[in-house]
């Protein structure tokens, strides 16, 4: 409890973004949403201390979604030249500070979180392809497949020199986490019956899981704004009832005899094993505790352990199923760093085995390869993903034989699953508001335009505009572009001559290149600012409205727009289809799109489209008539 309490006050008072998982943040991240201290210095501070803490704590919570949200903060710290409040700048770090090397950086991180947490290098490109990333380029895949490579390298070199005692506990195990390669896999007809049963039950239980989580984490949303002391003490109610369990449930337990032609020590004398002796005399083991008073790593390993067919008593893994299924719902989303991976990968482990028992006798697979595919039918159930899934298992476990079955398992429960919800980390997307978009468009958006779900009122400028002007729009209004008209005499009709950044407008300002006379600047504006002054700035750094010191003459001054303006801003006309629209936006990953007049004589742009423009919520409130696809 006091583990607990100490991680839930970390999340509390200094980076209360640290909290849960991390992906479903990340995800967004890359999908152009740029969430507040997400990816700040602290926020990775807290999630390692406080990942640490949780899991010393003894919760159902991992520490493969967190080291995702930490391999995220680390390439952003080092994508933003450093954190200048810690005083860790490095001027070569520039030529990250751009959206697109930042967000290929962040990809890399996620991929290199996934790589280091399974020692699975190429699941966690897989992972950083299927899940985190919504933009893919090849040039991209070799950068993170350099970066998880280098995990991985890194990994064994630390085990080596652990290896020798100098690390206690921390050089065992080997990069392969849960080998099962020693068990021989040989199967038939009734093998793939019961695998494709796993399948179906891990769909209707992972589609469940997903729904219990949604409406948990809706509750305790309500409990968590209240403040600090309800978040801690939320933890803290937690923790008592996850003690409880631990050590009140291996009390039903009964004594077992150990086995005899085992090469292990019977009951364990060690921190880890699978016979715990807890109160029975020697030669005997409680299954129970062997399950409850481990690790979560080693209840896996104890659950993946092959020629073990009645270690563990149908009513024992019944009992444990239950108890890691309700402790993992109710754990997600307290104010703690906490991953889905490990509880889901337990449970599923845990019916696996069950199943297999059931199975022995018309199948001939080990009931520790039938826990492998039911952690494998589980995760393809809450997780939805496939590829990546099927490789980080398979370099788990170090069992190619086992590809066809792991296929199959993850295909069918993703199926399944998909018949009833969505995917875990899409649902905690959608239930913390963030305007995710989708790779395809909504079918009520082909019934609509571009012009339909235009808001305003459009805020412009000219091409030399008031400096008090663009002071007042700055002010009154939250929006971060601005189209930049030329009008006479500059052109010869009104024309749409680029697109503005509120960021770059700040900068400028701040810079007071003004004129008293409405005449363009020409090369001064690029002679007295840097590439770099205008480019993103990190979290807390860039230029603020209230840095801006104009004095009341400057006012009536002009500045020339024309320097720091997109001269060439993506356009569509205003009849096109707003799902071709949405798809465009998404694809290149915009943040404006320009709508412009389908005929002349009229105002050279019609409106923005931004992402809020193309969300569901938005074009229904518009258009409450449209029934909304599910």
């Amino acid at each position: 409890m006091v583990l607990a309490a100490a991680a839930a006050a970390l999340c509390s008072f200094i980076a209360p973004a640290a909290a849960g998982s991390g992906i479903p943040e990340v995800k967004a991240y890359l999908n152009g949403i740029d969430g507040h201290s997400v990816l700040a210095p602290g926020t990775l501070f807290v999630k390692i201390l406080g990942s640490i803490l949780g899991v010393s704590a003894g919760f159902v919570v991992g520490k493969e979604g967190p080291m995702v949200h930490t391999g995220a903060c680390i390439a952003s710290l080092l994508g933003q030249g450093g954190s200048r409040k810690y005083h860790l700048t490095w001027t070569w770090l520039r030529y990250f500070k751009n959206d697109l090397q930042r967000r290929d950086l962040i990809t890399c991180g996620a991929a290199a979180g996934v790589a280091a947490a399974f020692r699975a290098p190429v699941g966690g490109v897989l992972f950083a392809l299927e899940e985190a990333a919504s933009w893919w380029r090849s040039a991209l895949l070799w950068r993170a497949f350099f970066t998880t490579a280098v995990v991985a390298i890194v990994l064994r070199a630390f085990m080596e020199f652990c290896g020798t005692g100098k690390c206690g506990i921390f050089g065992k195990g080997g990069l392969i986490m849960y080998d099962v390669s020693s068990e021989k896999v040989q199967y038939s007809g009734p093998d793939v019956l019961a695998v494709i049963l796993l399948g179906i039950i891990g769909g209707i239980f992972g589609s469940l899981y997903n729904y219990l989580v949604d409406k948990v984490l809706r509750t305790y949303s309500i409990i968590n704004e209240k403040g600090a002391a309800f978040k801690i003490s939320l933890v803290i109610a937690i923790a008592l009832l996850t003690s409880c369990c631990s050590y009140g449930l291996p009390w039903f337990g009964r004594c077992i005899p150990c086995p005899t032609h085992i090469r292990v020590s019977c009951p364990n004398t060690d921190e880890s094993g699978n016979y715990k002796s807890f109160q029975c005399p020697p030669g005997y083991y409680n299954d129970i505790a062997s399950l409850f008073l481990s690790t979560n790593d080693d209840a896996i390993r104890n659950l993946f352990s092959a020629s073990t067919k009645k270690e563990f008593r149908i009513s024992t893994l019944f009992l444990f199923f239950s108890a890691v299924y309700c402790l993992g719902i109710v754990t997600y989303g307290i104010a703690i760093p906490s991953g889905l991976f490990i509880p889901v990968i337990l449970a599923g482990a845990c019916y696996g085995r069950l199943v297999g028992r059931l199975f022995r006798s018309i199948s001939n697979l080990d009931t520790g390869l039938f826990a492998l595919l039911g952690a494998a039918s589980f995760l393809g159930g809450t997780m939805r993903m496939t590829v990546s899934l099927c490789v980080i298992l398979l370099e788990l476990t170090n069992d190619l034989l086992l590809l066809p079955l792991v296929m199959l398992v993850l295909l069918i429960s993703k199926t399944v699953a998909d018949n009833f919800n969505k995917g875990v980390y899409d649902q905690i997307v959608k239930l913390k508001g963030l305007p995710y978009m989708e790779a395809h468009a909504e079918p009520h958006m082909r019934h609509l335009v571009a012009r339909d779900v235009v808001s305003g009122p459009l805020v412009t400028f000219l091409g030399i505009e008031k400096v008090g002007n663009i002071l007042h729009s700055l002010r009154t209004t939250g929006h971060n572009g601005f189209p930049v008209i030329d009008e006479p005499p500059f052109s010869d009709a009104p024309e749409l001559c680029g697109l503005v950044l509120r960021s770059h407008l700040l900068v400028l300002l701040k810079g007071k290149i003004f004129s008293r006379e409405r005449i363009p600047a020409g090369q001064e504006i690029l002679r007295r600012f840097a590439v770099f002054d205008f480019a993103k700035a990190g979290s807390g750094k860039g230029v603020k409205l209230e840095d801006l010191d104009i004095e009341e003459e400057e006012m009536e001054m002009y500045v020339d727009l024309h320097p720091i303006s997109n001269a060439s801003p993506h356009t569509v006309v205003e009849t096109m289809s707003l799902a071709k629209a949405a798809i465009l936006f998404r694809k290149i990953g915009l943040r404006h799109m320009c709508v412009v007049p389908l005929s002349q004589g009229r105002p050279p742009i019609v409106g923005i489209l931004t992402r809020h423009d193309f969300m569901p919520e938005h074009i229904l409130g518009l258009y409450p008539h449209i029934k909304p696809h599910k």
